[in-house]
Parts: structure tokens; C-alpha cells; sequence
């Protein structure tokens, strides 16, 4: 049973005042502004294989696996388990993710192991303020905010349907990273301090992730999960049964219980992934490829993209005001449906081909003023109708390519480790809405909409680009970004990432501050309402993968986070 810890045991002073002042800053907030960005030295060039990822020592565990004849597949699934230990407070077997892939056959596949709510989850778990937040954040810290992680069903479904490598190749480096430790980083560092009144919340969560003082670590140290490594071994040892069936599931089941949540045995054990197709569309010329229902992500990308190829946006300057106003208005079009329309399509009926279909897109692309700023509702595709998370990228020499997208949501997720597993949960119900209307309602047996946009280009029939990131609803807008840039102005991949990124989804136009001030100013002219407090984002940070024309592989990582990218 957990315990919440009532004191620390701080043995300096200066310890004290730290924590003090930890304890009373808002949680989830850090020093914005990105000045400490470094780039450079982040891309790579290969022929035979390439990876990129969101920590470099999980990019040379994939590379490992790619050099020693494992397939793309192989390689996604051990970075997936290895980033879950040194990025959980993003990702791991305690949440769950997406997977888009195209296997050297040309066949493509969408895996959904999204997590799911627990049979008895309802509105009535929380107590609803009038502004529609949950009191106490119950419904993002602690048990009340805990669904059935996907990470694991989701990792072995892959390995074992499309990978080579048995489950104790794939999993070894992760269980190994888990003992010996890995070291902490500037970004891992920052995530444990603006979560540390969560943190410190739960004596199995604080002995993680604080040191003997109870303080957050330090850029540099060195952070161990035997717990973590115990179970991984468990599952490369036993497969998922363990952990839907066995003492990993009935020791997530009793801490979440313990802590107020709903979740059963039986939830475990009814848990199932979802393979697809994933959602398709052309732009000029390209195939794309992206993350079906649940996630909003494929679907929007693409009508974003349908909407821009009715304008001549190669001819623009990616940092002119007209660049920024035109992507401004379609990704407040676009917003707006998903909003409206979009959630589990085993709840609500969704109109995918409508939102896809270019007519419609044509529709909207009429209602954007080229020289002023709109407010938008969500249009009406159905007469169309015919029918803080983390990300990496992975081409083989075979032509096997890989998208993967994971979350626990929430950076450090509900704060909750279930008591000698070393596992994270997630907090995926903060991703329901409470409003009664809406197509994305808590609801028992539900997955939550996500934002999440693992995504694969190709043309004639070769890979091109597969590309992520982790960022919430900024997922979609900058994985949009990248690929408009790649395709409409032919820049590198990495010159593609490195590129100025602004969002627009409830009307104020986010965009770096790296822009010159007329480009800000021309902007507020035209109507715009601009935040530019940020040199550069925190979030979305986009990993990609490319094959150039001539066959040669180039892997980028983005500077907005810990990212690096290998090849060979």
C-alpha cells in the first residue's frame, strides 16, 4: 500500500530551502525560453540503417540492434522498453503508444496500444469544478487518474509479428540500462524539479526519482530502478501474461485501489491492442501514412496538408508573415473539427472520409483571408463522407520503416509507482473530457482522443520519411510542419526540425521568438494575436528518418530536447 510521505528527512539546510521552494512553485511549469538549446552534431548519414531518438543512448541501442541483423521492427522494440527506463517520466510499460510501420513488402500496418479505462470509470470518479477541472486533479495525480497501460502487449505484438529477435535480445539492454543506472539529464533533471510536489507525494515514486535528502537529481548523476529491472526480466522471461495475468497486474491493481482508482484484475486481462490500417492521403505527389482512431493525429495532419496543397506555399519564405499567417489559419480550421468531431470510434461516430476528402479541404482553404486573421467554428465534412510522451523513427536496409509514438501523458504521469515493480502509471484519463457533449467523455472501457502522430512518407512506392514527436496537441502541427518543409521547399530533414515552429489551435499564434520583430508586429497587423515569450519550443520535439533520392539515410534529432540520431 502506498504511503504519502508527511516530512522529508532533509539533512542540510540548503536541501531545505530547495525543497521549500520546489514545493511551493506550480507544478508542471519550468523556466521557458530554450536558451540552453545546442545545436549541431545531432544528425547522422548511413546506408545501411539509421534511427533516431529522443535520448542518444537509447539511438545506440537501437543502431546495436540494426548492426548485429536486426529489422526495424527488432530495434523499435528495444528502444521502446530501453526509453521507458530513462525517459518513464514520459514513456514506458506504465502507459501505452502507437505504431505506424511499412514493412519492405510494402505492406502497412497501424498498432493501436493505446491505454484503456477501467470497466467502472465514469464522470462520477471526480468531483467536477464548474469550469469543467477536476478537484484536486484527481483525475492527473494518483490512482483516480490511472487506466490499463498498452506499452507491453503493444512492444511484444510487434516483436513477435514482424521482428526477428526473442524477447530476451530485445529487452536486455533495457533490463541491464534498469540495474546499472543511466545518467540524468538537463531535460530529465528539469522534469523531476517541476514535478517534484507530485513526486514526493509517494515514497515508491520519490525513491526513484529523488536522492537520499529527498531532492530532485542533478544533471549528471545517476539514476537506478532495480525494481524496474525486475520486472522487466519477469516479462523477457514470461511474456505479457505477467503483466496482464500475473504479480505485475496485481500489484498495479492494488497500489491504484490503495490510491482511490477503479482499476480491476479483470480490466488486465480483458486488455487488448488494436491492428489497423493507418489513415492515408496523398500530398503532391506523396503517400502519407499516420496514426489512425483513437488518435486525432493522422487525420488532422492530413487535413491540414489538403488544405495547404490548394496554396503555392513553396513560394513562400518559411519565416515571412505570410507563411506563418497561412499556417496559423489552417491549423485553427482543423482544430476545430477535432474538437468537435473527433473521439474513440467505438463511442462516437467520426467522419474520417470526410475530413480526408481534398473537396472538403477545398472548402476551407476558401474561407482563409490571406491577409487577416479569423476565428473559426468546425465545418461540416459529412456531406463528404463515403464510406510531458516520446518518439523515435527507424529505417532498415530492407526497406522496413517505423514510426512509434508512447506516453504515460502527463510528465511524471500520475506520480504513482506501484510498489515494487518500479513502474510509472500513467495518468491517460486526464485525456478525457468532463463535458457531458463531448464525443471524448470518460467512459468505462474507453481510450482516450490523442494527439499522438507516428507518421511514414513515401513516394512511388519508396520509403521517404518517417518521422514523430511527443507535445500534446502540438504533436500534429509539427510533425505537419516537417513534412511541408521537406516537401515544399526540399530542405533537409534536420534544416527541416531546426526550422522555426509555431502552433495555432485556440486562436493565439505561438511561434519562436528567433523571428524578427516586424515578422511579430506584421503578424499583429494582420490580426493575430502572437506569443513569442519562447526562443525556442520545449515541445514538439520531432524525431525523423529519411531516404534521399540516391539511397542514402539520414537520421535527424530534434535540439529542442535530448535528441540524436545514428547511422551506419
Amino acid at each position: 500500500m502506498q504511503k504519502r510521505l508527511t516530512a522529508a528527512p532533509v539533512r542540510r539546510l540548503l536541501s531545505c530551502l530547495l525543497a521549500l521552494l520546489l514545493l511551493c512553485a506550480p507544478w508542471g511549469t519550468h523556466a521557458q525560453g530554450g536558451e540552453d538549446v545546442i545545436l549541431g552534431g545531432r544528425d547522422a548519414t548511413g546506408t545501411h540503417g539509421v534511427i533516431a531518438t529522443g535520448r542518444a543512448e537509447c539511438t545506440e541501442i537501437g543502431l546495436d540492434i540494426l548492426k548485429r541483423g536486426g529489422n526495424a521492427i527488432d530495434a523499435a522494440v528495444a528502444v521502446g522498453f530501453a526509453l521507458g527506463v530513462c525517459e518513464q517520466q514520459s514513456s514506458g510499460i506504465g502507459g501505452g503508444g502507437f505504431m505506424t510501420l511499412r514493412l519492405a513488402t510494402g505492406e502497412t500496418f497501424f498498432v493501436d496500444f493505446r491505454d484503456r479505462s477501467g470497466a467502472a470509470a465514469s464522470l462520477d470518479m471526480w468531483e467536477v469544478n464548474p469550469d469543467g477541472s477536476v478537484k484536486n486533479e484527481e483525475n492527473k495525480i494518483g490512482g483516480k487518474a490511472v487506466a490499463v497501460p498498452g506499452d507491453v502487449k503493444g512492444l511484444l505484438y510487434a516483436l513477435e509479428t514482424w521482428g526477428t529477435m526473442s524477447r530476451a535480445e530485445a529487452m536486455a539492454p533495457a533490463i541491464r540500462m534498469a540495474e546499472e543506472g543511466f545518467t540524468v539529464s538537463h531535460i530529465t533533471s528539469r522534469d523531476i524539479k517541476d514535478a517534484y510536489r507530485a513526486i514526493i507525494g509517494y515514497d515508491s515514486t520519490a525513491a526513484i526519482y529523488l536522492d537520499e535528502d529527498l531532492m530532485p537529481f542533478e544533471a549528471g548523476d545517476t539514476i537506478r530502478n532495480p525494481d524496474l529491472a525486475n520486472t522487466l526480466r519477469l516479462i523477457a522471461d514470461q511474456g505479457e501474461e505477467v503483466f496482464y495475468r500475473g504479480e505485475i497486474a496485481e500489484r498495479i491493481v492494488s497500489a491504484v485501489q490503495a490510491d482511490g482508482g477503479c482499476l480491476t484484475l479483470e480490466d488486465f486481462v480483458a486488455y487488448q491492442i488494436n491492428v489497423s490500417s493507418p489513415v492515408h492521403g496523398t500530398y503532391r505527389g506523396y503517400d502519407i501514412y499516420s496514426s489512425n482512431l483513437p488518435s486525432s493525429g493522422g487525420t488532422i495532419i492530413l487535413e491540414m496538408l489538403n488544405i495547404l496543397e490548394n496554396f503555392d506555399v513553396g513560394a513562400l519564405d518559411i519565416e515571412s508573415p505570410a507563411y506563418f499567417h497561412l499556417f496559423s489559419e489552417v491549423m485553427k480550421l482543423c482544430y476545430a473539427d477535432r474538437a468537435k468531431y473527433m473521439g474513440d470510434p467505438e463511442y462516437a461516430d467520426v467522419p474520417v472520409a470526410g475530413l480526408l476528402d481534398k473537396a472538403y479541404a477545398r472548402t476551407l482553404a476558401d474561407r482563409i483571408d490571406p491577409d487577416k486573421s479569423q476565428t473559426y467554428e468546425a465545418g461540416d465534412p459529412w456531406p463528404f463522407e463515403s464510406d510531458s510522451t516520446t518518439s523515435y523513427s527507424i529505417l532498415d536496409a530492407a526497406g522496413n520503416m517505423v514510426a512509434v509514438t508512447k506516453t504515460v501523458d502527463a510528465t511524471f504521469a500520475s506520480a504513482l509507482v506501484a510498489e515494487g515493480t518500479g513502474v510509472l502509471l500513467n495518468d491517460t484519463l486526464y485525456d478525457f473530457s468532463t463535458d457531458p457533449l463531448s464525443p471524448n467523455l470518460v467512459a468505462g472501457n474507453k481510450r482516450p482522443l490523442s494527439s499522438m502522430s507516428p507518421t511514414l512518407v513515401t513516394r512511388e512506392g519508396k520509403p521517404v520519411l518517417a518521422l514523430g514527436a511527443p507535445g500534446s496537441t502540438r504533436i500534429i502541427s509539427g510533425v505537419m510542419q516537417v513534412i511541408s518543409k521537406v516537401i515544399d521547399h526540399g530542405m533537409d530533414v534536420q534544416d527541416a526540425i531546426d526550422a522555426v515552429r509555431m502552433h495555432d489551435d485556440f486562436g493565439t499564434l505561438i511561434l519562436e521568438r528567433r523571428v524578427g520583430e516586424e515578422t511579430i508586429e506584421a503578424l499583429r497587423t494582420m490580426g493575430h494575436e502572437v506569443n513569442a515569450s519562447e526562443v525556442w519550443f520545449t515541445f514538439p520535439c520531432v524525431q525523423a528518418v529519411a531516404r534521399l533520392a540516391d539511397g542514402t539515410l539520414r537520421g535527424a534529432a530534434d535540439p529542442r530536447r535530448d535528441g540524436q540520431a545514428a547511422a551506419y
